[in-house]
């Protein structure tokens, strides 16, 4: 008997966007019935294979075959009718849409998602909101959810359980696992490697554009991962970084903020907490605990209805974030896209924070074109294609979010989940950076979804549950049993 065709099969596979070369001749292969993992450093080229095999964009070489059969993509709807179906990096929703118009724009009704929507706990949605008022996680299932109403033979998920909980990614897990299951197949991408040595059989690593390697995870352990995504140098070096990266003990300088008794709508309760100079601080908690809403108000994007924020000692009264920023309170948004400016250059993303001042309107002046380069070499930022903010990848892009406070200066950083859905080596690189800034007298509050990274940033930790802060300690001896234990409000405080 004959071995069945892979059900895609992708050869030569190649895209570059003018001198910048993303993907150089890669092979892709995904069997029937397989969970098939795509990893790689950022700016590696998956999300850029990813598109290509939806047919977002057009390859510049190579071939694609779904089920044996030679294909020519003419757009995403033509990839839905072969089959395929994909969830992004990034919402594939129109924000000032409501769920509703965006599912008839994608050709999907109410009753054919309405059981999806169900089994990923989302059944009572209110669909007639805009996109732009639900929560990013609530995206990334409704986007799921959309994906499979199309009964696809290949579902691709980019990046999906970056922004989730636990308990929403093993969602995510059981429906990759039935696809599997029943003959269908999963391209998963995640940084988590723990995710993919749970769920996935096989695993196809790009570096540089090309595939370096094609492996069986039985067996395979994350160091090999991360040496076959890196390289065995910087692996190394990675590595050493990790090891060394417990938050040496500093010295602290005044209070630079504080939150007295704050409350938000019933979404932030009584919390109370003082930030000080040379300190991250950070925060953790389980999805829609009224973290968003915290650092909300801490920005000056929400005025809170009781309670107080002081800066400096002295009351915030911030009626937008310009308020915030003029007090050098700015924010890291958990969505990099509520930052950037995506067709616009890197340098110019870099500069937003000054362009309210009087004159910019002459373009930058010499001391802040320094900064800007000052940035760019401190973050690594890749610049090969600087000219269009959206064609760097997923981590770059993200420093560029981070690097416009180097630019503007700050006082106090918000980072909402910074190192979310990037991968290893431009975590450690925002690791060093937090604790330099730290080091050098900035007050650092850090929300973050990855426990792990609580003991290897932090000097101390607080934990939320029902808007309240329910457990403070060290940050060095925060276990990530302890913090679930807190997060699910299971112990006293």
């Amino acid at each position: 008997m004959e071995p069945k065709p892979h059900l895609l099969e992708a050869t030569g596979v190649a895209k570059s966007y003018g001198p910048v070369v993303a993907l150089r001749s890669v092979d892709l292969s995904v069997a029937p019935g397989e969970i098939h993992a795509l990893l790689g450093a950022n700016g590696a080229g998956k999300s850029t294979l990813v598109k290509i095999l939806a047919a977002v964009i057009p390859d510049d070489a190579g071939t694609i075959k779904v089920n044996g059969g030679l294909v020519s993509l003419a757009g995403p709807s033509d990839a839905t009718s072969k089959g395929i179906s994909t969830v992004f990096q990034d919402p594939a929703l129109i924000p000032d849409l409501s769920v509703d118009q965006n599912l008839t724009i994608s050709g999907i009704s109410k009753s054919e998602i309405a059981p999806w929507l169900e089994r990923m706990h989302l059944g009572d949605l209110d669909t007639a909101l805009l996109v732009r008022d639900i929560p990013l996680a609530t995206l990334r299932l409704v986007d799921l959810a959309r994906a499979l109403a199309h009964d696809p033979q290949l579902l691709m998920l980019d990046e999906i359980t970056a922004a989730l909980t636990p308990e929403q990614a093993e969602l995510v897990f059981d429906v990759a696992r039935e696809w599997r299951d029943t003959g269908r197949s999963v391209l998963f991408i995640s940084h988590r490697l723990s995710e993919i040595l749970d769920i996935c059989d096989r695993a196809t690593i790009l570096r540089n554009g090309r595939d370096v390697a094609h492996l069986d995870l039985e067996g395979v352990d994350e160091p090999e991962l991360v040496a076959a995504m890196l390289g065995e140098e910087l692996a190394e070096a990675v590595e050493a970084v990790d090891e060394d990266a417990v938050a040496a003990e500093r010295t602290y300088g005044e209070i630079a903020l504080e939150a007295s008794d704050l409350e938000f709508r019933g979404r932030v309760n009584g919390v109370s907490f003082e930030l000080r100079r040379g300190e991250i601080l950070g925060i953790t908690a389980l999805e829609g605990q009224g973290q968003d809403d915290l650092f909300n108000v801490l920005s000056g994007d929400h005025r809170p209805s009781g309670g107080q924020v002081l800066v400096g000692g002295e009351p915030l009264n911030a009626h937008s974030p310009y308020n915030a920023i003029r007090r050098g309170v700015a924010l890291v948004p958990g969505d990099r896209q509520d930052a950037l400016l995506p067709q616009r250059s890197v340098r110019e993303n870099l500069a937003t924070p000054l362009y309210n001042r009087i004159g910019r309107w002459f373009g930058l002046l010499r001391d802040e074109t320094k900064r800007v380069n000052s940035a760019v070499e401190r973050l690594d930022i890749d610049t090969r294609a600087a000219s269009e903010l959206r064609r760097l990848s997923g981590g770059n892009q993200q420093k560029v979010t981070i690097g416009r406070w180097l630019v503007a200066g700050f006082d106090v950083l918000l980072c909402f989940d910074p190192t979310r859905g990037i991968d290893i080596q431009t975590k450690a690189q925002i690791y060093e950076l937090l604790k330099e800034l730290a080091a050098d007298g900035a007050a650092i509050l850090l929300y973050t979804s990855e426990l792990r990274e609580i003991p290897l940033v932090c000097d101390r930790v607080l934990v939320m549950y029902d808007g309240r802060i329910v457990h403070e300690q060290d940050a060095i001896s925060a276990t990530e049993e302890v913090l679930l234990t807190a997060a699910h409000a299971l112990e006293s405080t």
